[in-house]
């Protein structure tokens, strides 16, 4: 599999993300806090990493949410996914919402999120007076029903 560099700046302690199997597409992110934060039914609250991150022309960095937090406890990620720009300097942080039923806490150090590096192609349009036509033209948001 083909890596990229990116750079990186860390605050004192944090630990690099990485990798928690050999297949997996995105690097766990740890919250960068001192004491535990309670994030109430329907609240969110933005989780500090303590990363900066140099990505490359070209990428861009992906924020996911962790699957595990997301089933068993309804703790997601607002935007999803998030997106960090190659020109973006500052800290990465974590948008968490909780969806679920009861209180959340979040520990120091406890896996947030995932980041994933992808490539990025940029766009330029051309105007028409037609597009093409499909079988399925302009069907979207359910039309083909629940099963």
């Amino acid at each position: 599999m083909e890596s990229v560099i990116v750079r990186v700046k860390r605050e004192n302690g944090v630990e690099l993300p990485q990798y928690m199997t050999v297949g997996s597409a995105g690097m766990d992110v740890k919250a960068n806090i001192d004491v535990p934060v309670t994030l109430k039914t329907l609240e969110r609250c933005l989780i500090p990493t303590g990363l900066k991150l140099e990505i490359p022309f070209g990428y861009e960095i992906q924020v996911r949410p962790r699957s595990g937090l997301a089933l068993k406890n309804g703790v997601t990620l607002l935007n999803s996914p998030g997106t960090i720009d190659s020109d973006y300097r500052g800290e990465i942080g974590i948008i968490l919402i909780n969806l679920g039923k009861e209180d959340f806490v979040i520990n120091p150090r406890e896996r947030v999120g995932q980041i994933v590096l992808q490539k990025v192609y940029k766009m330029e349009f051309e105007e028409v007076e037609e597009l093409s036509e499909t079988v399925r033209a302009e069907g979207g948001f359910g039309h083909t029903g629940k099963r």
